[in-house]
């Protein structure tokens, strides 16, 4: 029942977003298109930034699901590129309304979990400092999420599919090197 309320105030907000900004939009406003009462929308987040981070985390969960691994991280970035597209008015409003530092932690945040499973199965027998797989995940993280946010501020234009070959090519066996420069 929880799940259901949460995907019925996105639908909602999703909505609204499509008729006004981000900065526009109160909880009564969703709550009203809802038809659900505040202290049911505050039973379940604490505010609307609260909304928006679970609606990303749960999307972007979703594209994400199986493709974490040194085989598939690129079809499970083409799923955020192509997620991001498909909720561009949301994606936009959200860029526009929230600091832009906001946006990018969250998009850290996903990107390092991706990173971060492939560069665990790069390291699979090398002997590499915990740090320093930290560290590797974490580079690639600024590269990847870098390109995306330009891509955003550039409206979309590029496709998608291009701009993950790209970095495919860029970083093809840069994951393993790197990690072998930090082997003991």
């Amino acid at each position: 029942m929880a799940s259901t309320t949460k995907r019925a105030l996105e639908s909602s907000l999703k909505k609204l977003l499509l008729e006004k900004p981000l900065n526009k939009i109160t909880v009564t406003d969703i709550c009203e298109d809802c038809g659900i009462s505040r202290m049911t929308f505050y039973y379940h987040f604490q505010d609307i930034y609260d909304l928006v981070e679970w609606s990303c985390q749960e999307d972007v969960g979703k594209a994400l699901a199986g493709n974490r691994t040194v085989d598939t991280w690129q079809k499970g970035l083409l799923s955020i590129f192509n997620l991001v597209r498909e909720n561009r008015p949301f994606v936009m409003n959200v860029y526009r309304c929230v600091s832009r530092e906001r946006v990018e932690r969250y998009l850290y945040d996903i990107t390092y979990g991706l990173l971060r499973a492939v560069v665990d199965e790069k390291a699979e027998g090398l002997q590499v400092r915990e740090e320093d797989k930290r560290f590797v995940a974490g580079f690639f993280r600024y590269a990847f999420v870098g390109v995306m946010l330009d891509w955003v501020a550039g409206d979309m234009k590029d496709d998608p599919e291009t701009l993950v070959h790209k970095i495919d090519t860029i970083i093809h066996g840069d994951f393993r090197s790197a990690l072998e420069r930090f082997a003991l």
